[in-house]
């Protein structure tokens, strides 16, 4: 695509996008106001693709459609997400072994006392079973850094467990 279109699509997006907001605004429901940009960003995105395809007589309109179109598949990934996700709630009634864990209030306690940092390297090594290797890949650090960082939240905890069991 040239610059002839790089300029129309500008135009496009400078006269339109906000009645293209506006319009998935008032239909948004059931998805969140937190949708709104993904949605006018992947009406332009589509817009930009089938740039010859606009009807130099009925921009908006077309736009419109294609803003429709977006948000009929938002909607239907969001039902086939939900319908998933109530697939994955427990079949039992039965506690898990994390609340088994966090049972032991000295436990909970200690690991609310924890920073959130901390609190997130325990956890997935210890109920996620990552290991230092995928600890260091999930936080985008040397495995040696994570292993660092595990000992020292690890430490942490002990010294807050500790505590609590003195009180």
């Amino acid at each position: 695509m040239g610059s002839q279109d790089e300029d129309r699509f500008a135009r496009l997006v400078r006269e339109h996008s906000s009645a293209v907001g506006n319009y998935l605004r008032r239909r948004l429901y059931p998805l969140t106001p937190s949708d709104l940009d993904d949605l006018v960003e992947e009406t332009l995105v589509v817009v930009w693709r089938r740039l010859d395809s606009v009807p130099a007589d009925a921009e908006l309109p077309w736009m419109l459609g294609v803003a429709r179109n977006v948000l009929r598949n938002a909607r239907r990934a969001k039902n086939r997400r939900s319908a998933f996700e109530a697939t994955l709630l427990p079949a039992s009634h039965e506690a898990s072994a994390e609340e088994h864990v966090v049972a032991d209030t000295s436990v909970r306690d200690a690991l609310a006392a924890l920073s959130d940092d901390d609190r997130e390297v325990l956890l997935l090594n210890a109920w996620d079973g990552l290991d230092t290797h995928a600890l260091g890949t999930y936080f985008v650090i040397s495995t040696n850094a994570a292993a660092v960082r595990l000992s020292r939240a690890q430490s942490r905890f002990r010294e807050l467990l500790s505590a609590a069991e003195v009180r």
